[in-house]
C-alpha cells in the first residue's frame, strides 16, 4: 500500500514528538547508534531514536540518585499539585497524545483515546493519594516504649513498560512512584518510545523537578540496559509490565542487590459463562474483553467457556457482532480496529487457528489476514467446540482469535480455568449470585470480573498470582509497592502520671 493510504498525523502541537532521551532534565541527541520506529500498519519509518550507551544509562540513573535526595523530602501537597498538573496536560493533548499511540502502536484512535483517558487518571488519582501515606502507632510489650511507623520512599525506581499500552503502562508505575517522592528511570519498548517521550516533555510543563523523570531508550541493547538497571545499587526497585519469561530473568538480575520488585507478566483469561446468563450482556462484554486493541492486552480474555447449552448460540451472536468491525488504518477514525504489532504477533495467531482447526474445532468466523491492507492487519477468527489439548487453551495468543470451549459443571469450569500457570484475571457471567460467589472465591487470578468485560480502573488494585506476578498497581494499594515502613522504637518514657 502506498503511503498516502497511511498519512503521518497532524499535531497541533510539533514539541510533542522528541528525538533523543530525557535524562536530568536535558534532552540529550546522541550521534552514535540508532534504532527504528516503525508504524505497524505501513512498516513505514516515522522515527530513528538513539541507542543508549553504558555511559548514558548510569548517567541517568545518576541523575535520578541524585535527585531523589531532595526530592523525596519536597511537600506532599507540591508533589500532588505537579501530579495534577501532569493530568491536565494530558487531557489539553488528548488527541496529540492519542494520535501517537495509534502511530506507532497501530491500535485505533478509539482505543487511543481511551487509554489516554485511562492513564491521566493515574496523575489524577495519585495527585490525591501523595498527602495520605499514612502510618501507625503501636503499643509494644513494654509498658513503658512506644512505637509508631513511616512509610518512606523506596528510592530510584527503574520502570520497564511493554508496548500495547504506551502510556498507561508508564503512569500507572511513575504516578505512585513520583507521588511517595520516589524518582524514575523509564526504558519504553523500542516499538513505542514516542508516548513516553511526549510525556517527559509533560512533565517539564508540569514542574517536576530535573532529575526526577528520566527516559532511556534502546532495541539492540535492550538486555544490556535492562541488567544495568538490576545490578545498579542506586536502584532500589524494579517494576515490569511485560512477559513472565522476562520478568523471571529480571528477578534474578535483580537478586544481587536484593531490590524491591513488582512484576505485572503473563495472562491467560478464562472468561465462562453458565446457561443462566444474560446472554446479551455477555456476548457483549465478551466481545469488548476479547477484541480490545485486537487481543493485545494482557487482560483480554484467551478462553471462553460457555456451558454446552448455548455454546452455538453464543457462538453465532458473538460470530455477528465481529462482523459489524471495521477494519483498517488505526488514525482513520471510521475504523473500530487497527492492526498487529508486528509479523511476530500475527503468526501466533496463525499457529493457534491452524493448531485449534486441526484438532477439531468447529470455525465460526474464518477472519485471518488481510494482505490487501498490509502484513499486519488481521480479522479477527472466531472458533467454538475447541478442543481442551488445544495450544490456546494453554498459551496466551494475545491477539484477535476467540477459541470458544464447552463445559457442563460448575466444578468442570474452575478446574479447566485454574489449569493454568497464570493468573491474572478471569470473567464470570450469571444471574445467580451464590455462583458469582463460589467461582469468584476458586478462580486462581488476581481479578476476578463479575458480568462486565472491562474494569480498568485507576482506584481498582491491579494484578495477578502464580506466574502472572505479584504486587498490586492503582487503588490504595498501589502506592504501598513504591514504600518501605520504618519503625521508631521509643523507649524508657516517663512513668504514667
Amino acid at each position: 500500500m502506498s503511503a498516502k493510504q497511511f498519512p503521518a498525523p497532524v499535531f497541533n502541537d510539533s514539541e510533542l514528538i522528541k528525538n533523543g532521551a530525557y535524562i536530568g532534565g536535558e534532552w540529550l541527541e546522541t550521534t552514535g547508534e540508532y534504532f527504528e520506529v516503525h508504524n505497524p500498519a505501513s512498516g513505514e519509518v516515522i522515527a530513528k531514536l538513539p541507542e543508549q550507551t553504558d555511559e548514558e544509562i548510569d548517567r541517568a540513573i545518576d541523575a535520578a540518585y541524585e535527585t531523589f535526595k531532595t526530592y523525596k523530602n519536597t511537600s506532599p501537597r507540591d508533589r500532588a499539585k505537579w501530579l495534577r498538573n501532569m493530568y491536565n496536560l494530558m487531557m489539553d493533548n488528548l488527541d496529540d497524545l492519542a494520535k501517537i499511540i495509534a502511530w506507532e502502536n497501530g491500535k485505533a484512535m478509539s482505543d487511543a483515546i481511551g487509554e489516554i483517558k485511562y492513564a491521566a487518571s493515574y496523575f489524577e488519582w495519585y495527585a490525591e493519594e501523595a498527602p495520605r501515606l499514612y502510618g501507625a502507632t503501636i503499643q509494644p510489650s513494654n509498658p513503658t516504649n512506644r512505637v509508631i511507623t513511616l512509610r518512606q520512599p523506596v528510592g530510584v525506581c527503574g520502570i520497564i513498560c511493554p508496548w500495547n499500552f504506551p502510556s498507561a503502562m508508564i503512569t500507572r508505575k511513575a504516578a505512585a512512584a513520583l507521588a511517595t517522592g520516589c524518582t524514575v528511570v523509564i526504558k519504553p519498548d523500542s516499538a513505542t518510545p514516542l508516548s513516553a517521550l511526549a510525556l517527559a516533555h509533560l512533565s517539564e510543563k508540569a514542574g517536576f523537578p530535573k532529575g526526577s523523570w528520566n527516559i532511556i531508550m534502546s532495541h539492540k541493547n535492550t538486555p544490556k540496559l535492562g541488567l544495568r538497571l538490576c545490578e545498579s545499587p542506586k536502584v532500589k526497585k524494579i517494576t515490569f509490565t511485560g512477559s513472565t519469561y522476562v520478568g523471571k530473568i529480571l528477578m534474578q538480575q535483580s537478586s544481587s542487590t536484593l531490590k524491591k520488585l513488582s512484576m505485572e507478566l503473563g495472562g491467560n483469561a478464562p472468561l465462562i459463562v453458565f446457561n443462566d446468563a444474560d446472554l446479551d450482556k455477555a456476548v457483549e462484554q465478551a466481545i469488548a474483553s476479547k477484541f480490545r486493541g485486537l487481543g493485545q492486552t494482557c487482560v483480554c480474555c484467551n478462553r471462553l467457556y460457555v456451558h454446552s447449552s448455548i455454546i452455538d448460540e453464543f457462538a453465532d451472536r458473538i460470530a455477528k457482532e465481529v462482523e459489524k468491525f471495521s477494519i483498517g488504518y488505526g488514525l482513520d477514525p471510521k475504523n473500530t480496529h487497527g492492526c498487529l504489532i508486528n509479523a511476530k504477533a500475527v503468526a501466533k495467531v496463525e499457529l493457534h487457528k491452524n493448531d485449534a482447526i486441526e484438532k477439531g474445532a468447529k470455525v465460526v468466523v474464518a477472519g485471518g489476514l488481510l494482505p490487501d491492507l498490509g502484513p499486519n492487519f488481521y480479522s479477527p477468527v472466531v472458533l467454538s467446540h475447541v478442543p481442551h489439548n488445544a495450544l490456546v487453551a494453554k498459551e496466551e495468543t494475545f491477539g484477535p482469535l476467540c477459541p470458544i470451549f464447552s463445559f457442563d459443571t460448575l466444578e468442570e469450569v474452575v478446574a479447566l480455568a485454574n489449569d493454568s500457570e497464570f493468573g491474572l484475571a478471569s470473567y464470570v457471567f450469571s444471574k445467580n449470585i451464590d455462583t458469582i460467589y463460589t467461582v469468584a472465591e476458586a478462580l486462581e487470578s488476581g481479578i476476578v470480573s463479575a458480568n462486565t468485560g472491562l474494569f480498568s480502573d485507576c482506584s481498582i488494585p491491579f494484578g495477578g498470582v502464580k506466574e502472572s506476578g505479584f504486587g498490586r498497581e492503582g487503588s490504595l494499594y498501589g502506592i504501598e509497592d513504591y514504600t518501605v515502613i520504618k519503625t521508631i522504637n521509643i523507649g524508657a518514657l516517663p512513668p504514667r502520671i
